[in-house]
C-alpha cells in the first residue's frame, strides 16, 4: 500500500506532496525537491504492522 507523505525541503524550505512505499521495509532513497529541484535523501520508517511509522527528509550534499 503506498502512503502519502509531505516533505518540507531542507534546502528552499517548501513543502510538497510525494509518495512513500512501506513495502519494502526501512528504506532510504534520493528525491529531488519539486519546487528548486535539488536532491532530499528521505529515510522510512515501518512499524512492526508494516505500516509507515514515520520518515526523514534531509539534505543530500
Amino acid at each position: 500500500m503506498l502512503d502519502t507523505i509531505v516533505l518540507t525541503c531542507p534546502h528552499c524550505g517548501e513543502r510538497f506532496e510525494t509518495v512513500a512505499d512501506p513495502s519494502a521495509g526501512d528504506t532510504e532513497y534520493v528525491e529531488d525537491c519539486f519546487v528548486c529541484c535539488r536532491p532530499i535523501t528521505v529515510r522510512l520508517h515501518v512499524g512492526g504492522d508494516g505500516g509507515l511509522a514515520g520518515f526523514e527528509a534531509d539534505r543530500d550534499d
